[in-house]
C-alpha cells in the first residue's frame, strides 16, 4: 500500500531533489564500464534510462514494488531502443543471479531502506555478482540518523490546479535508525484534495559500520563523489 501512495510523487520530486546531482556526478564514476550494470532499487527508471545514456552496457534493472516497476517499465517502453538492453528483475535483491558477473552494481537512495542485518547480508551477495575488480557505487549521508523534529515540507509541484506536497516528521531515532512519517498530499487553492500517511523505519549507518561491512565482504574503497561512494571488489 505504501507503494502506491508515493508512486504519483515520485517522478515528480525527484527531479528536483536527488536525480540531478546523481546525473551530474555518477557518469564519471562508470568509465570503462562496458558489459553490464547492475541497478538495485531502480524505481522508476529515473537513473536507469541515464545508465543506458552513458554506457554501452546491458543494464539489468531491480525493482521489487509492482506498482513503481509498472512506471519503470513504462518509461522504458518510451524509449524502444533500450527495449533489448534493459532487463527489469522483480525479484527481492538477495535472490539476484546474474548469467555471468556484472562491471558494475549501482545503489541510487537504497541504503535508508535496508536494515543493518539484510543489508550485512546483502554485500556477500553483491560480491558475488561482480567481475573481478567490480565497481560498487552508493549514495550515503555522513552523521548517522537525523534527530527527531517537527513536520515539515519537503517538497511541492504544481500541475495544473493541483498542488502535490510531501510532508515529513521524524519521530525518533537511534544509533542507526529512524522511524519517520510522512503526509502525501494534493490540494487545490485551499481545499485538500486527497491526503495519504506512511509511517515507517529508515536507515543511516555511520561511517564505521559501513567501512567494516564492506571491508569484511572483500572490497577496497576509491574514489568517488560527494555522497557518492564507491569500492571495487578486491
Amino acid at each position: 500500500m505504501a507503494d502506491f501512495i508515493s508512486v504519483p510523487f515520485y517522478d515528480l520530486l525527484q527531479e528536483n531533489g536527488h536525480v540531478p546531482e546523481i546525473r551530474k556526478k555518477l557518469p564519471p564514476l562508470l568509465a570503462g564500464v562496458q558489459r553490464s550494470i547492475l541497478e538495485i532499487g531502480a524505481g522508476t527508471g529515473l537513473i536507469t534510462t541515464s545508465l543506458a545514456d552513458w554506457t554501452p552496457a546491458e543494464i539489468f534493472a531491480l525493482e521489487p514494488s509492482a506498482g513503481i516497476r509498472a512506471v519503470l517499465l513504462s518509461r522504458l517502453s518510451s524509449r524502444p531502443e533500450l527495449l533489448k538492453r534493459v532487463t527489469v528483475l522483480p525479484c527481492d535483491a538477495l535472490s539476484v543471479d546474474l548469467d555471468e558477473p556484472t562491471d558494475a552494481v549501482i545503489m541510487i537512495n537504497v541504503m535508508y531502506a535496508l536494515e543493518p542485518e539484510y543489508r550485512k547480508r546483502l554485500w556477500p551477495m553483491l560480491a558475488a555478482q561482480l567481475a573481478p575488480a567490480g565497481l560498487l557505487v552508493f549514495t550515503w549521508r555522513a552523521g548517522g540518523p537525523p534527530e527527531p523534529r517537527p513536520l515539515q515540507e519537503l517538497d511541492s509541484r504544481q500541475v495544473g490546479r493541483h498542488t502535490y506536497t510531501v510532508l515529513s516528521e521524524i519521530l525518533e531515532s537511534d544509533e542507526e535508525a529512524f522511524r519517520a512519517r510522512y503526509l502525501y498530499r494534493v490540494t487545490e487553492g485551499e481545499k485538500v484534495i486527497s491526503q495519504d500517511e506512511i509511517t515507517g523505519y529508515a536507515y543511516r549507518p555511520v561511517w564505521d559500520v559501513i567501512q567494516r561491512e564492506l571491508v569484511s565482504a572483500g572490497f577496497t574503497q576509491t574514489e568517488g563523489a560527494e555522497r557518492l561512494l564507491a569500492w571495487r571488489l578486491a
